[in-house]
């Protein structure tokens, strides 16, 4: 296990909060408020394209800092390994999530390894924490929509989820289904640049679309009508979907952001989104409404309304 984390681990994830080999990481934070986030990534496959395991499990953590305006600044990880796992794949998913470390600037400062026995592990499971400060003057939370406000969109729903079922079940298509894996703080930092009193921020993960307004809906109190000809789906994502009985508004994404907003500010903010390349495809879906049993409704392309519900189960098990 040491040889184990020397080679590969230290050497992958190199710092200097690394370097120090201690049990923990001593950090100076700057002024703000600290946001904390831990999740756990136990995706099947660990390869899907567009990225993997290790890349996701640094994204997924970021983005739940992100979303509360946060600028992250340090992540954890903990791996548990399944034995006999080859190296070569530990190795790729290790470097993968350095590079997407690297590439985000927030660095893994600790972290821990477990090996268990063959058979009760499914290959790894990772589990990332990142902490992040919130700067003063910045109060973005659920529960902070209200009727009037706007609800926006960074970009095409169902990517991630798509592109992860083409590879767990072998489908090919005439277009490449990619995930859209990516670390969205830096986005969020234009936003909220732009738009100080941003209400609400999340990320559209497990659940898709649908699920997430529910969440908020319930959250803050209120009602949404979206309406489905604004919300951007690729044409391939939409094939595949009818191909294999799933509703894009109800696949996860994990590189794209539900924001809500005042209407006033909602222009300024959907030309800042759609300036940066993470939200190029940025679009206004809908808008807050009262609503007393907070339920969320679309206006269909037909020209009728239907309820958009809560996921009952799970579409896509092991997509995060």
């Amino acid at each position: 296990m040491q040889q184990l984390v020397e080679e590969l681990f230290l050497a992958a994830f190199d710092n200097d909060f690394l370097r120090q080999r201690n049990d923990q990481a001593c950090l100076a934070m700057p002024a703000g408020r600290v946001v904390m986030s831990t999740d756990g990534y136990v995706i099947s496959p660990l390869f899907f394209p567009g990225g993997d395991i290790g890349s996701l499990a640094v994204h997924g953590t970021i983005n739940d800092v992100a979303m509360a305006g946060a600028r992250p600044v340090a992540l954890s990880a903990a791996f548990v390994i399944e034995e006999g796992l080859p190296l070569a794949d530990l190795r790729r998913i290790v470097e993968s999530m350095a590079a997407a470390s690297r590439e985000a600037g927030v660095p893994i400062v600790t972290g821990d390894t477990k090996v268990v026995e063959k058979g009760k592990g499914d290959g790894v499971f990772i589990t990332t924490t990142g902490i992040g400060v919130v700067p003063e003057g910045v109060t973005i939370s659920g529960d902070r929509a209200r009727p009037g406000d706007a609800i926006l969109i960074s970009g095409t729903m169902g990517d991630h989820g798509v592109a992860v079922m083409s590879k767990r079940e072998n489908l090919s298509f005439q277009t490449d289904l990619l995930s859209d894996s990516a670390a969205l703080h830096g986005l969020v930092a234009a936003m909220v640049e732009a738009v100080r009193d941003l209400h609400c921020l999340r990320d559209p993960t497990r659940g898709g679309l649908a699920s997430t307004l529910n969440e908020l809906a319930v959250q803050s109190g209120v009602g949404m009508m979206i309406r489905e000809a604004a919300i951007p789906v690729r044409d391939s994502v939409r094939g595949a979907c009818e191909l294999l009985g799933l509703d894009p508004l109800y696949v996860a994404n994990e590189g794209k952001l539900i924001a809500i907003c005042a209407a006033q500010d909602a222009p300024r903010l959907l030309a800042v989104m759609r300036a940066h390349p993470l939200g190029r495809d940025a679009a206004m879906i809908g808008a807050v409404v009262e609503d007393p049993h907070h339920f969320v409704q679309m206006e269909t392309a037909f020209g009728g309304t239907r309820i958009v519900d809560w996921l009952a189960g799970e579409q896509l098990p092991r997509i995060c």
